[in-house]
Parts: C-alpha cells; sequence; structure tokens
C-alpha cells in the first residue's frame, strides 16, 4: 500500500487511522526544524525508539517532556545517579537504562557542540548542504532505512559522545526534521513540505 485516503486527504499509509499519528503527519514530519534544543529533543526521541514503533513515542511524548525537564540539555547534562533511579521508576516514559544514560551523555555532548562550535542546527544541517533534500518516493517500499549522509551524521555524533544515534535511527530523525522530504509525491504534505525547503 502506498497512499492512505483517509476524510478525503490522501497521507502516507503509516498513521493509517490513528488521530494522534495523523496530526504528528500532518503537522510535523518532514517540516524543517532548525532549533537547537527541538533537535536535540526528536533526536533524543528517535533513540528512545530504537525497538519500538514511533506511536509509542509519541503517546508517551509529554511525558518524557515531563521527565527530562522539557528537554532542556544544561539540566540533563546534570542529571546524577539518584535522578536516574527516579526515571527508572517512571512508568510514562520507555524505562531502559542504557537509553536513559545515554540521553545524559548526549546532552554533554550536545553542550559541547553549543560551547565549543559549530552549533547542533549547523552541523547536522551541513551534512545536508543547508537545506532539505526532496525526494519523490512512489511507494513506501522505495523509502531507504538509512543513506550515506545519515551513516555520517550518525558517525558524527557518536564520535562527539551521542549515544542511540545509528544510521537508521538518523534517518528516521532527519526524516521527522524534514532534513529529508519522504512524504510520498500523492501525500498532501509533499508539495506542502518542500515548498518549506525552498
Amino acid at each position: 500500500m502506498s497512499t492512505a485516503v483517509l476524510d478525503d486527504v490522501v497521507r502516507c499509509p503509516w498513521p493509517k487511522d490513528d488521530a494522534l499519528y495523523i496530526a504528528y503527519h500532518d503537522q510535523e514530519w518532514g517540516v524543517p526544524e532548525y532549533d537547537d534544543r527541538a533537535l536535540f529533543e526528536k533526536l533524543v526521541l528517535d533513540g528512545f525508539q530504537a525497538g519500538l514503533s514511533w506511536i509509542t513515542i509519541l503517546r508517551k511524548r509529554e511525558n518524557f517532556r515531563r521527565a527530562f525537564d522539557g528537554f532542556v540539555p544544561e539540566k540533563i547534562a546534570r542529571y546524577r545517579a539518584n535522578k536516574i533511579e527516579r526515571l527508572m521508576q517512571d512508568a510514562g516514559i520507555v524505562r531502559n537504562r542504557a537509553k536513559i544514560e545515554g540521553t545524559v551523555l548526549s546532552a554533554r555532548a550536545w553542550l559541547e557542540i553549543m560551547e565549543k562550535g559549530p552549533g547542533f542546527s549547523k552541523l547536522l544541517w551541513d551534512f545536508a548542504g543547508g537545506k532539505p533534500k526532496v525526494n519523490h518516493y512512489k511507494t513506501t517500499r522505495q523509502v531507504p532505512a538509512e543513506t550515506a549522509t545519515s551513516r555520517a551524521i550518525s558517525k558524527e555524533l557518536a564520535q562527539r559522545g551521542f549515544k542511540f544515534c545509528g544510521p537508521t535511527i538518523v534517518y528516521a530523525f532527519m526524516q521527522a526534521t524534514g532534513m529529508v522530504n519522504d512524504h510520498l509525491i500523492t501525500c498532501h504534505r509533499h508539495d506542502e513540505c518542500a515548498k518549506l525547503a525552498r
């Protein structure tokens, strides 16, 4: 299946008929994001998604934001063992110790990029040439799980101390933050997001 038609609007098929997923697809996914903190949040949440479905994370996103102090890296970077233990007891989030501890390490890496340069948004977007890549896929089968660019970003982030940033996670992150426009060409959001890329 290549597209989903709901409420007379043609969309990518993956949101199905889930209202939360449809809202995410129609309002966020593929919209270019340049804010340093927002990019950090999305990368961390994509890391938590590993081994799970995105809708699971999306349903818990507000809980994650509450538990992780609004994803303010300056706060997360200071988390100590007692805070990590509290997070491990929080049923509202994904309680994975490696991912929670990885978030703290990623926040510290983010701070270093912000303090010593070049800035998180600039670092990421430079890999994309500063603007979104607009793809023209007809079916979801054509959409790759990773690309040379996602592998390069993954390698750079890992070298800088980020955790849970493998090439597949990074490509999902690139799709979510509009670094690539992977809405199918039949989807109503493809052209709308393409306009944002110009």
